[in-house]
């Protein structure tokens, strides 16, 4: 619940919201009576899946946050979905890249998971490098029906993954 002005912050800036409802400002209620409650009852499930916030070491400042949860559409035991959401100020400096690692190997050394998978906009190319930059490849792409269509829905959303027999040739390369 010490994270809900933060949150509120970060559903609030169009921008970061642009690939994620078209740029709606996410209303504080919603934030405080559905959002901050789901990240809390991924804790409470165990350890495999959660929400984490993201803290710049140096400030201490709240970045964002990640996720690694079942599929929301398809779980698997072994299978585990990245996601992640930064402050626009914090964009371009690195931290998605960071974090989805970090996350990446949790999921590999930690979790025992076999893929893990993410999923984004066609168009949303920032996040796509990101993918690419852990090692995520692209899988396919997908045309869902969006009940409130914003722009660049009409082109799909792309899954990437990566399995942890690639995530080790990868990781023992670098």
């Amino acid at each position: 619940m010490d994270d809900l002005e933060d949150l509120v912050a970060l559903d609030s800036d169009p921008e970061v919201l642009r690939h994620i409802n078209g740029g709606t400002p996410i209303p504080r209620r919603r934030t405080e009576n559905e959002t901050l409650p789901r990240f809390l009852w991924y804790h409470a499930r165990g350890p495999d899946a959660g929400f984490y916030a993201a803290i710049e070491k140096s400030s201490g400042r709240f970045l964002g946050w990640f996720h690694l949860r079942p599929d929301p559409d398809e779980p698997r035991p072994d299978e585990t979905e990245l996601g992640y959401r930064l402050r626009r100020d914090a964009w371009g400096n690195g931290f998605a890249t960071e974090g989805s690692r970090a996350l990446v190997r949790k999921a590999f050394t930690e979790l025992g998971m076999r893929r893990v998978v993410a999923w984004t906009m066609v168009v949303n190319m920032r996040s796509r490098a990101v993918m690419e930059k852990c090692g995520m490849r692209l899988v396919k792409t997908v045309f869902r029906q969006w009940p409130d269509a914003f722009a660049g829905t009409e082109l799909g959303d792309v899954e990437y993954a990566i399995d942890r027999e690639e995530w080790e040739r990868v990781s023992s390369a670098s």
